[in-house]
Formats: C-alpha cells, sequence, structure tokens
C-alpha cells in the first residue's frame, strides 16, 4: 500500500503519456496533442500538495 501511496502521481501520468501516444498511433493526432500535457500537469499537481502536505506536517 506504501507503494501506491507514493508513486500514485507517477503511476496515473504513465498510463495518460500511453493513452496520449495511443492515440497518436491511431491517426488522432489533435487528441493526442491536447492529452499530451496531462502528464505533466498531472506530476505538477502532486508536487504541490506533496509539498502542502509536508509545510502543514512541519507546522508552517
Amino acid at each position: 500500500m506504501k507503494f501506491i501511496n507514493d508513486w500514485y502521481p507517477i503511476i496515473i501520468a504513465f498510463v495518460a503519456l500511453m493513452y496520449s501516444v495511443g492515440m497518436g498511433l491511431t491517426g488522432h493526432s489533435e487528441e493526442a496533442q491536447y492529452s499530451a500535457h496531462w502528464p505533466g500537469t498531472i506530476l505538477l499537481f502532486a508536487i504541490a500538495i506533496r509539498q502542502r502536505r509536508l509545510t502543514n506536517i512541519k507546522g508552517d
């Protein structure tokens, strides 16, 4: 369970990346370009949420 709790943003971002690649390979280039932004956004939000959690735990 700890593995999933620590790595879930990367797993979700990887799935989104594979979705985008799959869309591109099937010829849906506009949809692939749109969904190509999802992995980066997911990872950035995960970093921000994790930083907020750590600062709340430390008491700042």
